[in-house]
């Protein structure tokens, strides 16, 4: 029953559930990231309860969804946000204070000890999306893994990141 009651939901309201998550989200790669989560929690629920207002529930799952991986997106990008051109020429030159220059190494250092000890396909998701900046649905074609496992492998490496780092950032 429910899976029918899914294709159906994704038949007559899977455009306008993608227009709805782009315009939250803001790029389309994230839109049917959380689409393909949308649905994936839709046939939980729909397993567990009856549901009365399936479309309106869609949009609320999607809603939750998107804050979700809205506000996941604004950790990853305060985590990891990229030195300006401005700071590079500072280190280059050795411009930089000496104690700005040993933070900046220690904090390096510690950040490349936590990706290291992350497990070997959790690394290589977390380097695919972050150093060669490649979407969700990119990364599990290329490794033969779901875009659901990509983001696990994700929320892993950045919540151990960020509480091996926590000190510094």
């Amino acid at each position: 029953m429910s899976a029918g009651l899914i294709e159906a939901l994704h038949r007559c309201e899977g455009a306008r559930l993608q227009r709805f998550l782009t315009r939250l989200l803001g790029n389309p790669a994230d839109a049917a990231d959380a689409a393909q989560e949308t649905y994936l929690r839709l046939v939980k629920a729909f397993d567990r309860t009856e549901i009365e207002q399936p479309r309106i529930f869609l949009f609320f799952v999607a809603r939750n969804v998107a804050l979700n991986l809205g506000a996941r997106r604004r950790l990853e990008k305060g985590l990891f946000s990229p030195l300006t051109d401005l700071d590079l020429a500072e280190v280059a030159d050795g411009q930089a204070q000496p104690e700005q220059q040993v933070i900046a190494r220690q904090q390096l250092r510690l950040v490349a000890s936590a990706i290291d000890r992350l497990p070997p396909r959790c690394r290589e998701v977390f380097l695919l999306s972050t150093l060669d900046g490649l979407p969700n649905g990119v990364i599990a074609a290329r490794l033969g893994i779901s875009r659901n496992m990509v983001e696990k492998h994700l929320m892993k490496a950045f919540l151990h990141t960020r509480r091996t780092c926590r000190d510094f950032f």
